[in-house]
């Protein structure tokens, strides 16, 4: 394990190697962007929450599709942003996230 895990309520935007357990609400359909790279690919938002609040998820590619409402996951090496004013994570390019 790459840390201790987080509470959703602690977590601060510009953070990198976040750890968290958390329960997904819901999942949004998945949309197509043109990353910054120029990379067309597909994103989805998902609901999360634990004992202490919520937030988003952002799911890319095959990810999208292994993770429901529902699911109990953990997210280890997490990144997390703020994108129009809400504070997000996403498992980024070196992070994992586990269906439990």
């Amino acid at each position: 394990m790459a840390g201790d895990f987080v509470k959703i309520a602690d977590v601060k935007a510009g953070t990198g190697n976040v750890n968290i357990e958390a329960e997904v609400v819901t999942v949004e359909e998945p949309r197509e962007v043109l990353t910054k790279f120029g990379k067309r690919m597909r994103v989805a938002n998902a609901t999360i929450k634990d004992a202490s609040g919520e937030m988003t998820l952002t799911l890319w590619g095959d990810d999208i599709d292994r993770v429901k409402g529902g699911d109990a996951i953990s997210i280890e090496n997490g990144w997390v942003s703020e994108f129009k004013g809400n504070v997000q994570i996403s498992a980024g390019k070196y992070g994992k996230i586990n269906i439990k």
